[in-house]
């Protein structure tokens, strides 16, 4: 016969076992990390709030007095949309189940994506006037949300990252881009503002689209099928492997050239393995840092990046794949044409004396063609770039730039948001005359006559400096080289330097040209 001590032992461990065989039984109900304290809810719109339980497990969500109750599917999911709400707060959200979890702080306001690659990355704090603007970054009603970075071969449900109330504390190290963005919508609207900031530096648009984006246009669908990117695609954790173990190695060969003093040859014969290639494949990003936060509720999306599609010949491919992108997203978050602002690309590198080719030029052309994708907007940018830094730090003139097409797009708000944009040409004479759209109160030269970087080609196709002056709403150009002009091109080249044609109201002309001839760069290659 068992004595009682050895009776009540082998209970506790049936009863630890059953916890451990059957854990579903006790699971908690869980929430995205999107869904915690210092949140900023979008307003005027029904919020989705989504998570986890046991199937079947009644969950209830409570918000400004309200409640919704839904049960969790067969795999554990559930969601529930939220009455719309106005902009205020703080609030309390609990969502309760088995457990409750209660989130503090609770904002309503509007919320943007702010994306990209380094320009989009780049803080506060290596911003123009950085000092300064951290220190008065006393916004509490300005939050970030800064998604962790992550490859992923199928999209992801949850994402690294927590809010944060902006503070000079915390400030300098938002989106430099994102941040005065955010800064002017506050100031203009006086809401709340929310930044779900998804950017990491040297990478692709290709990175940030989704499959179905690629799968929709049958040009897009060939680089899914280029060797080097099948190759990651049909074996990630593989191409994960194989860059750590070269990582691994250089790491065990660089300790041992430096504990034998050999430091010369760790500074010249051994160089870091070069970028793992998975981390520009297409679909990584967009799965790993856009899927997550899918279908929180977002008033539109912010976008600096392609510097990274300007190399490798594909500046003309990035007119189908930024659209592409875009549709994309909009897909899959369900809310119809959400707003999409863009940065075109400022002037970088050396000037070019004579007039010439450009990829750089070719790209800014492509953010041009993509405004005709629906509810989309451009930020020109072509004035306040730095020849030698490919991360200019004038940060906060491109946020107002953004802010100025949120202002007519989005609010409502009447006034001149974009600089001019080419609309037609005509030859007359010895003369080509342009037209603009977004002229505003009228065109000017800023800092006076003569206006700069306009180049005029004849039937021969070759361009030649023209002069060019404003001519009431229209440009005229003209050079005594070209007696019968065709074409017309202004700003078109890596670094224009000194183009200085603009609206009265002090946004400039994006670079523009008036012929398809065939440039360095061709579609899908």
């Amino acid at each position: 016969m068992e004595k009682p001590r050895v009776r009540r032992l082998k209970s506790v461990a049936i009863v630890l076992l059953a916890l451990v065989l059957a854990p579903a039984a006790w699971a908690d109900v869980k929430l995205p990390t999107l869904f915690s304290d210092h949140m900023v809810l979008q307003r005027d719109m029904p919020l989705p709030v989504w998570g986890w339980a046991d199937p079947g497990e009644e969950v209830t969500v409570k918000l400004c007095g309200k409640e919704v109750r839904t049960k969790a599917d067969d795999k554990g999911k559930w969601m529930v949309k939220l009455d719309a709400l106005p902009a205020g707060g703080p609030h309390e959200l609990t969502v309760s189940g088995k457990n409750t979890i209660t989130i503090q702080d609770v904002l309503v306001g509007e919320v943007w994506v702010g994306s990209g690659q380094s320009n989009m990355a780049l803080t506060v704090s290596r911003t123009a006037n950085a000092e300064q603007d951290v220190a008065d970054a006393n916004y509490p009603k300005i939050r970030f949300f800064k998604v962790g970075m992550k490859h992923a071969i199928e999209p992801q449900e949850e994402c690294g990252g927590r809010w944060q109330v902006c503070s000079p504390e915390v400030a300098g190290n938002f989106s430099g881009t994102a941040y005065f963005f955010a800064r002017n919508l506050y100031k203009h609207l006086n809401v709340p503002i929310g930044i779900l900031q998804s950017a990491i530096g040297g990478t692709s648009a290709e990175a940030w689209t989704s499959r179905e984006g690629f799968e929709s246009n049958p040009d897009l669908r060939k680089i899914l099928e280029q060797p080097e990117w099948k190759a990651v695609l049909d074996d990630f954790d593989g191409a994960v492997k194989q860059h750590q173990e070269k990582m691994k190695a250089w790491r065990e060969k660089t300790a041992a050239l430096r504990k034998e003093g050999k430091l010369q040859d760790v500074k010249k014969g051994r160089r870091r393995p070069p970028r793992a290639k998975y981390k520009n494949a297409p679909t990584l990003l967009y799965n790993g840092m856009i899927a997550p936060l899918i279908p929180y509720a977002i008033r539109g999306a912010i976008w600096y990046q392609g510097e990274r599609n300007a190399n490798g010949g594909r500046s003309k491919q990035y007119a189908v794949l930024l659209p592409a992108m875009i549709g994309s997203w909009r897909k899959a978050w369900k809310q119809g044409d959400f707003p999409f602002l863009f940065v075109q690309l400022p002037n970088f590198r050396a000037v070019q004396p004579e007039p010439s080719e450009s990829a750089w030029a070719e790209i800014r052309e492509s953010f041009l063609k993509s405004l005709s994708t629906p509810n989309t907007g451009m930020a020109v940018t072509i004035d306040i770039g730095e020849a030698k830094d490919i991360h200019p730090k004038n940060k906060k003139d491109v946020g107002d730039r953004l802010a100025r097409w949120a202002w007519a797009m989005v609010y409502g708000e009447k006034g001149v948001y974009s600089g001019p944009l080419y609309e037609s040409m005509a030859v007359e004479g010895n003369k080509i005359r342009v037209k603009f759209t977004h002229i505003g109160s009228g065109l000017t030269a800023k800092g006076g006559e003569p206006l700069k970087q306009f180049a005029i080609a004849g039937e021969d196709k070759k361009f030649v400096w023209a002069e060019a002056k404003v001519d009431g709403d229209t440009v005229l150009i003209w050079s005594g080289k070209v007696s019968k002009p065709v074409a017309a091109r202004y700003a078109w080249a890596d670094n224009p330097e000194g183009c200085n044609l603009f609206n009265k109201e002090g946004l400039p002309a994006s670079p523009f040209r008036t012929d398809d001839w065939p440039g360095v760069t061709d579609a899908g290659k």
